[in-house]
């Protein structure tokens, strides 16, 4: 028996197939329902997952993806994996199942997403009982890595960056702003842009700017979402994403401020998302 686990953000989406024998890692773009067909998803499932794999028979495909809280995109994605798995199970259920899942497992928890975007739940150990509401990069976010990248964005128009970090910025980027702008308002998917950004960040720890707008943006985050989780008291608080991965200390800090017991950490959950699959299987 090969099952495949898929955690798809908007970026990227990553495949565990499992067998028990052996386990393969495949990377692919991610398959937001937002922003692809169903025939664009079909496509690059074929193209940049199926090439890659070993012949082998999947009995199952449980994917968890950004957009899948819509019941109609969510029958869309099983739709365009039906098409490629047509013997295969398919089961379809969208990012923050997939981070609960993972994190969790059967445990209570409040399970937080920090990747190129941002979400929050807690999770009783079976299903999300409450949800920060997600807004989306335009309206909401907090944290994540749209959010941040914009925060470096607007440091550098706005002329807030001092001189050392203006030039590590346009040594970086050689950009300007009728780009910026342009491939902001203009250009597809301009989330993942933004998100591009928050790299700024990481390769420029300790300045005091940089560290300003890690603390800002992440505590918005803490404010606007985790606060409002009365079992926060209760119960540990877990993180997953590129984001909550890279900044972990910033996390840590933040958790001890607000007097919230931090879980785990991880890049992200599809590790965990096996084992509870193994587990229910």
């Amino acid at each position: 028996m090969a099952i495949i686990i898929a955690d798809s953000g908007s970026t990227k989406c990553e495949w565990l197939i499992a067998s028990p024998r052996k386990k393969q890692s495949v990377i692919t773009q991610g398959l937001s329902p937002y922003f692809l067909s169903s025939g664009e998803i079909e496509n690059i499932v074929r193209t940049e997952l199926v090439s890659r794999l070993d012949k082998q028979t999947i009995d199952a495909v449980y994917f968890y993806g950004t957009g899948c809280k819509s019941p109609a995109n969510a029958r869309m994605v099983q739709r365009s994996l039906q098409l490629v798995f047509p013997k295969a199970e398919i089961g379809v259920s969208h990012d923050l199942m997939g981070a609960a899942r993972g994190l969790c497992g059967d445990t209570k928890g409040i399970a937080c997403i920090l990747g190129t975007g941002s979400n929050s739940c807690y999770y009783d150990g079976k299903r999300i009982v409450r949800n920060s509401p997600g807004l989306g990069y335009v309206l909401g976010d907090e944290g994540s890595g749209a959010y941040l990248g914009k925060k470096v964005i607007q440091y550098y128009l706005y002329d807030t960056f001092d001189p050392e970090m203006t030039a590590r910025f346009n040594e970086k980027y050689k950009t300007n702003a009728a780009d910026i702008l342009e491939k902001v308002y203009k250009k597809p998917l301009p989330n993942r842009y933004l998100a591009s950004f928050s790299l700024f960040l990481s390769e420029n720890r300790g300045h005091y700017m940089i560290e300003n707008i890690l603390e800002d943006g992440l505590t918005d985050f803490f404010t606007t979402h985790i606060q409002t989780y009365r079992e926060t008291q209760k119960y540990p608080v877990h993180f997953v994403g590129g984001i909550a991965y890279n900044f972990k200390d910033v996390i840590m800090g933040l958790c001890s401020a607000f007097e919230m017991e931090l879980g785990s950490v991880c890049k992200n959950p599809i590790e965990g998302l096996l084992g509870y699959h193994i587990i229910k299987n």
